[in-house]
């Protein structure tokens, strides 16, 4: 039996059982050089909104360029019955197609490609899994991140999530995180793998090892007399952390040094943050800042700061790292094109019809620069061109764009045959835009209750092209 460890993305075996099924079947069939086109999107934005934050894209054409099997595991599939020739075929396994994509930090909607594959079909098949289980779950948490941070209001929000994550999850999930605008972890290696700045301060079981609270605040001040935070709430915030806070920090004070915070981890926070704030300042320590925790998500964030909490920085654990109230995005990686024919699923449910062909994004905007539109077309299409659309809810009624359009394209080019063409920008950068790109997002989608879903439209050729197969499969039924 295996020590059991944590798999790299770039296994062959990163992927679910019948991906493998498929392939050896593509291979036995000769079928594996078709060429086919798949699209990677979701069907319903996470969390009741209108939005989410692309994120896991550079992870994910990474574990697609190091995709391989190795010996011992196609050794492992021989003892599972897969057939010597297609096991010489997978130690042999190179990705050489296409990937195109949106940038990572990307403000996206339902049925946006994040990641579109154009490959030989066994290529793109086994890719499937390994793609989702990585976007699907960065995006989640990005998204996620982003919409606290929105709730706090240019206050400062820290990840303090590790100790309930999913395991080595944790990593990709701090990384999402920081796409999403959370400025520092506790996670000290995600914090070195990535480049985050690593945050934290005491536990209560400093406070508790030591006879008195002032002991343990004063032992630790002395120990990173720089800027300290103190925990004050192990026994009694206002009666004995805040008093013994208080004499520390005057304290520091007299050797030439400030203590930066105090932090309250538990209790009535929106009550107990306003008489710490009062007793700070009436002790003149008008800068220490005062950094909240416990169970904190945006809607407890939202509702502190609309009630005149006088918190200064939120550390937002288990909400954010797990994405509790919703612990799955509903990503989906579906064929759009084959043998360089547009392929269609259908559905008694509209939400699972895919859209087929080979496809792009434009985002078009108002005169005054916000989102206006995401359309979705034919790649041939010139987004330039398109004067009106059908909106993928409601395909009976169509918007007409106010010329000369504005626009973008969201779908760019990351991998030309089997090669990286695309420089993916630093992490710090992919905050950078999704900070810019939210901020050109219209305030009633950005709600975190009951927002007002942005428009997605379809162009007339693609409406027409969808419409025309799923005519012939009604008429094959």
């Amino acid at each position: 039996m295996l020590a059991m460890r944590v798999p790299p993305l770039s296994s062959g075996l990163y992927t679910d059982f019948y991906e493998l099924t498929m392939a050896q079947g593509y291979y036995v069939l000769g079928m594996q050089d078709t060429p086919a086109v798949f699209d990677l999107y979701f069907r319903t934005c996470p969390f009741n909104g209108a939005y989410a934050v692309a994120a896991g894209i550079a992870e994910a054409v990474e574990a697609v360029l190091q995709l391989c099997f190795s010996d011992d595991e196609c050794s492992y599939l021989s003892d599972l019955g897969f057939r010597p020739d297609f096991l010489s075929y997978l130690k042999n396994f190179k990705f050489t197609g296409d990937l195109d994509g949106c940038r990572e930090g990307e403000i996206v909607f339902p049925g946006t490609c994040l990641l579109r594959v154009s490959a030989p079909l066994i290529q793109a098949q086994l890719l499937e899994s390994m793609l989702l289980n990585i976007v699907n779950f960065q995006t989640l948490i990005a998204t996620k991140a982003l919409r606290t941070v929105y709730a706090a209001q240019g206050k400062p929000v820290v990840d303090f999530g590790l100790r309930r994550a999913q395991g080595q999850a944790s990593l990709a999930a701090t990384r999402a995180a920081f796409i999403g605008g959370v400025i520092g972890t506790s996670n000290t290696y995600a914090a070195r793998y990535y480049g985050i700045p690593a945050v934290g301060t005491h536990a209560h079981s400093w406070v508790q090892s030591f006879d008195t609270e002032y002991e343990a605040l004063s032992a630790y001040a002395r120990l990173y007399p720089d800027a300290p935070t103190l925990l004050i709430d192990t026994y009694d915030t206002l009666r004995s952390g805040l008093p013994a806070a208080l004499r520390v920090a005057q304290e520091l004070q007299s050797s030439g040094k400030m203590l930066r915070a105090v932090r309250i981890d538990s209790g009535d926070i929106l009550n107990i943050s306003k008489q710490v704030r009062s007793q700070l300042d009436a002790a003149g320590l008008f800068s220490v800042k005062i950094v909240a925790s416990d169970q904190l998500d945006e809607y407890r964030i939202a509702h502190l700061l609309e009630h005149k909490a006088p918190i200064d920085l939120f550390g937002v654990g288990t909400k954010l790292i797990c994405a509790y109230d919703q612990p799955a995005l509903d990503g989906v990686y579906k064929l759009a094109e084959c043998k360089g024919r547009p392929r269609l699923k259908c559905s008694d449910d509209p939400s699972k019809v895919n859209n087929p062909g080979r496809k792009k994004t434009a985002r078009y905007y108002s005169a005054g620069g916000d989102c206006y539109c995401d359309v979705l077309m034919l790649d041939d299409e010139d987004p330039a061109q398109i004067s009106c659309f059908h909106l993928v809810h409601h395909p009976e009624s169509m918007i007409t764009l106010q010329q000369p359009v504005k626009y973008d394209l969201l779908t760019i080019p990351l991998v030309r045959g089997g090669k990286q063409v695309f420089t993916f920008p630093t992490l710090k950068e992919m905050q950078e835009y999704a900070r810019e790109r939210f901020s050109h997002l219209p305030a009633p989608h950005k709600c975190l209750i009951d927002p007002i879903p942005y428009p997605i439209g379809l162009s007339e050729r693609l409406y027409h092209v969808k419409q025309s197969l799923i005519q012939q499969v009604n008429c094959n039924a």
